[in-house]
């Protein structure tokens, strides 16, 4: 799997990394069973703090989407991920409408941030 950050982004990096490894186990493109870079190779390989990555992991540890155990690293777990299909045909839907009403998409995810708080 091939992890991008963008710095420049609002979003803390380890929440762009967690959401990435997310989006991999809803795709299928993870698996259960199968290892994640080890923490130090992804923080150097991305240029990050060591302690960025282990907080992305620990946020998915915690979630239950990964196991972390000293000498075996990060390894995504037998839990499935939530079927998204109902999310993403409303996500298309707030899409649309954002687009035929020309709202920027900086105030669309302003607002659903808000709407979920």
């Amino acid at each position: 799997m091939l992890f991008r950050i963008d710095p420049a982004s609002d979003e803390p990096l380890y929440a762009q990394l967690a959401a990435q490894v997310r989006t991999a186990v809803a795709h299928g493109e993870l698996r259960a069973g199968e290892r994640l870079p080890s923490a130090r190779d992804l923080a150097e390989s991305l240029e990050v703090n060591l302690h960025t990555v282990l907080h992305a992991y620990q946020e998915l540890r915690d979630e239950g989407l990964v196991d972390l155990r000293r000498g075996r690293g990060a390894v995504v777990t037998g839990h499935t991920a939530p079927d998204l299909s109902e999310l993403h045909t409303a996500v298309g839907a707030l899409v649309a409408t954002a687009r035929r009403l020309r709202v920027a998409p900086e105030t669309v995810t302003t607002l659903v941030k808000e709407a979920l708080r």
